[in-house]
């Protein structure tokens, strides 16, 4: 029931369960095409700073799905997540994955185009 006496169910040990990044807001407001031109640029340059092409797509298509969806993809493709909103992350060879909170989510502040 306590924290102190809760037990863990089989391979849960390494498992950090994943949220939505905290509400933020962009330095200034942007519409949702100027996001996914962003989130593209990011997509596409990410794998050229370092760590495994799969692991960098496993990635993307986990911030671009529902959390449990998400969760899933995460554990399948053995990363390691520092932070529960997936801003770090490792793969199993130590490598260190960077994601910024617009390729997870979208900021407050943003402009709804009609």
């Amino acid at each position: 029931m306590g924290c102190t006496g809760s037990k863990r169910t089989r391979g849960d040990e390494n498992v950090k369960k994943i949220r939505k990044p905290k509400p933020w807001k962009h330095s200034e407001p942007i519409t949702r095409t100027q996001l996914k031109q962003m989130r593209d640029e990011f997509w596409d340059t990410a794998p050229h700073y370092g760590g495994q092409r799969e692991i960098w797509d496993a990635l993307r298509v986990a911030a671009e799905s529902e959390l449990t969806h998400a969760q899933a993809i995460i554990n399948s493709a053995g990363v390691i997540v520092q932070n529960d909103d997936l801003t770090i992350c490792y793969d199993e060879r130590g490598a260190k994955y960077e994601l910024p909170k617009y390729a997870l989510s979208e900021p407050i502040n943003m402009i709804h185009e009609n």
